[in-house]
């Protein structure tokens, strides 16, 4: 049975400024199902290759695949239905596939508008699609659709979701392919090295109300870091990997195992054969201030803290769980560290002004990290801060739910002034960082490194590919009224979608109001309690005058 993955070609101008990424996704599934007997995997990454329609329709036509599959962030969404629509029309009997994020928790309304998906892959993949394609090679396909969990189809018109799926208990048990990919293309161009994203832990204890990633790992694991360095070291080895960003949402979460891994790295010498960077919280820096040292040593060069807004209303809306004043002191805890610092903000709510854009950059300048990016905020679709603010949505286009597309329209200025404030704050920023900053501080790595990064953000600006602008129509605040985002207006939430959110809505609801009755009656009981005692001779149960012990 051939099985032929397809990586959407979706492009936005954002985390790809950096370099080509490499689809991990890939790796990780081909790795179970190799290990599951299936062999003859393809994978076409039309991404990185700028795969159009036409070339994907000769590799299809010339592969033959019995399956293909795709996978899809929610603004590659239509890109990966398109992908499954020329899978349709090229090999109409292949089976044809659907995973990732947006899927998981949309699948109402992606099998509504895109009905050549045959079946979805609702939540991690490994465990759900082996069980998937052992079904379609024993010839059990769809007679046993309905006894496969994690899936979602279409049945006569009906939208089934067959019962979820359990999480990935033994992760160390996964063992991703990385032989999947042509490794000669994902190159981090800071470094002029190839990069990699491995996956060290699943989920996130923490319930930021704009994230998704919580509610899709569900539960928090972590592997063994020897199998992490393991994996590492084969990277490093077989395909002269020379940076790598741990896939995890807060890596440092788990202070031991970071440690055990920071020091496995350490022992096998493979800190001075890599470098590598992170996301994590600023709580986690400075509860890590003793260690950072320590850290740096094992190679890691890079954090992206989760700043996300300068103004402690926004964080407390997100529920960051942080204080302005922690987010000033993580950067500066990494800059005496020599790990360089990167400082994201989320702008584009309802609140934003020009003097809230403002704020941010003065802060930026003030903190001092060595980068700063300011995202647009994108209310995914299927978070808690999505629901409550549902209303003040106008844009369903999900291919512009992509971080540099202001979806959301602040009350005190037009989207064009909003892209135009976020410009002026990253030609403020880099231009002084480059004239006084990045030539001057430091030597040898440090300077490479952040004049790397410099050239990345030079040659996205010069391509027009930087925060889509090439797209938008901005060449400057002159054009800041002109700017045409292009949204499609014709793109609604689907009613079977719509009507499954007002059920979610309601359970929530009443489960909240039924909370809420148990607190009250337990408050009044307690005090019923206060105003009650037990006569001298009163018996216990059995006859006896001892309560049990509890």
């Amino acid at each position: 049975m051939r099985i032929v993955f397809v990586h959407p070609n979706y492009h936005s101008g954002g985390a790809e400024i950096a370099g080509n990424w490499p689809p991990a996704w890939v790796a990780y599934l081909t790795g179970s199902l190799r290990a599951a007997g299936f062999q003859d995997i393809h994978f076409i990454d039309a991404m990185t290759y700028h795969i159009g329609p036409e070339d994907l329709r000769k590799r299809l036509a010339e592969l033959q695949p019995d399956v293909v599959g795709t996978t899809a962030i929610t603004p590659a969404i239509y890109e990966a239905e398109a992908v499954l629509q020329i899978a349709a029309e090229v090999v109409p009997n292949a089976l044809r596939v659907l995973g990732g994020i947006h899927a998981t928790f949309m699948f109402r309304q992606v099998l509504t508008e895109a009905p050549q998906v045959d079946v979805i892959v609702r939540g991690e993949g490994e465990e759900i699609m082996v069980a998937l394609m052992q079904a379609v090679d024993q010839g059990r396909w769809p007679a046993d659709r309905r006894k496969i969990k994690g899936l979602a189809f279409l049945d006569a018109g009906e939208i089934v979701a067959t019962q979820a799926a359990p999480t990935v208990k033994d992760l160390d048990g996964i063992n991703p392919d990385w032989s999947i990919l042509d490794w000669a293309k994902y190159i981090y161009v800071p470094l002029g090295v190839k990069v990699a994203i491995p996956n060290m832990a699943r989920g996130c204890p923490f319930t930021c109300s704009f994230c998704s990633q919580w509610k899709f790992w569900r539960d928090y694991r972590v592997r063994d870091p020897r199998k992490v360095v393991d994996e590492i070291e084969r990277l490093v080895n077989d395909h002269g990997v020379g940076f790598f960003i741990l896939a995890d949402e807060e890596p440092t979460i788990n202070k031991k195992k970071f440690v055990e891994f920071c020091q496995e790295l350490i022992e096998r010498g493979l800190n001075d054969r890599i470098k590598w960077g992170i996301n994590t919280r600023v709580t986690d820096i400075w509860r890590d201030r003793d260690l950072l040292g320590f850290y740096r040593k094992a190679g890691l060069v890079h954090v992206s803290l989760g700043t996300e807004a300068a103004a402690q209303m926004k964080l407390d809306m997100f529920n960051k769980e942080t204080t302005v004043a922690q987010n000033k002191e993580a950067i500066r805890l990494l800059r005496e560290a020599d790990i360089f610092t990167e400082a994201q903000f989320i702008v584009g709510l309802d609140n934003e002004t020009a003097e809230t854009l403002e704020e941010t950059y003065r802060m930026a300048w003030d903190w001092q990290p060595d980068l700063a990016n300011w995202a647009m905020y994108t209310p995914w679709p299927f978070t808690p801060l999505f629901q409550e603010i549902r209303d003040q949505v106008e844009v369903f286009d999900f291919s512009k739910y992509n971080f540099v597309t202001p979806i959301m329209k602040p009350a005190a200025l037009t989207r064009g002034e909003l892209l135009d404030g976020v410009m002026k704050n990253y030609r403020r920023f880099y231009m002084k960082k480059a004239l006084f900053h990045y030539p001057w501080r430091g030597t040898g790595f440090r300077r490479r490194y952040l004049l790397g990064c410099l050239k990345a953000f030079l040659k996205a600006g010069v391509g027009r590919t930087f925060y889509d602008l090439g797209k938008a129509g901005y060449w400057g605040p002159q054009t800041k009224d002109k700017v045409d985002f292009h949204f499609d207006g014709t793109r609604q939430i689907a009613e079977a979608q719509m009507a499954d959110w007002e059920a979610s809505a309601d359970r929530a609801a009443r489960a909240a109001e039924r909370r809420h009755a148990v607190k009250v009656q337990m408050a009044e009981r307690a005090d019923e309690r206060k105003g009650f005692a037990l006569p001298a001779d009163a018996m216990a149960c059995g006859g006896g005058k001892d309560q049990m012990a509890e």
